[in-house]
């Protein structure tokens, strides 16, 4: 039996934006940055992590470039070839879940910006019009 289960907590590299499949389920690709630091040495890490459905619009409608989050998944490897032939490969983390984490940021947990448009709250989280957390 393998267990393939990632949890990494970073910073989000850039704004997230939502995306439909063809076949209309959302889609959400963001990047996760962290870095190690080991005497005067510090290496740092990127990861490229996709959510679908529910999870992608709440990533979508509360992460902001910056943010500290906590991403649980698992790790995929995603293969393609390119117009000249060659095959191409990277691993990316499938979100299952994603987790507040670190400092709020002025005073809301969007890091300060709006939501963006084409990104509607999923219908199983409720928003409070007081700006709070709806949990």
């Amino acid at each position: 039996m393998a267990v393939n289960h990632t949890v990494l907590q970073g910073h989000m590299v850039a704004d997230p934006e939502l995306k439909d499949t063809n076949n209309g389920t959302k889609l959400v690709n963001f990047r996760v940055a962290w870095s190690e630091k080991y005497k005067e040495r510090e290496t740092k890490c990127f990861l490229e992590c996709k959510a679908f459905s529910g999870t992608a619009e709440f990533v979508c409608f509360y992460f902001r470039k910056g943010q500290e989050l906590t991403v649980e998944g698992k790790l995929t490897t995603e293969e393609w070839t390119t117009q000249d032939g060659q095959k191409r490969s990277k691993i990316v983390l499938v979100a299952d879940r994603v987790h507040f984490c670190g400092k709020k940021q002025d005073g809301n947990e969007t890091g300060g910006s709006e939501p963006a448009q084409s990104a509607p709250v999923a219908a199983a989280v409720p928003v409070d019009t007081d700006g709070e957390l709806p949990f």
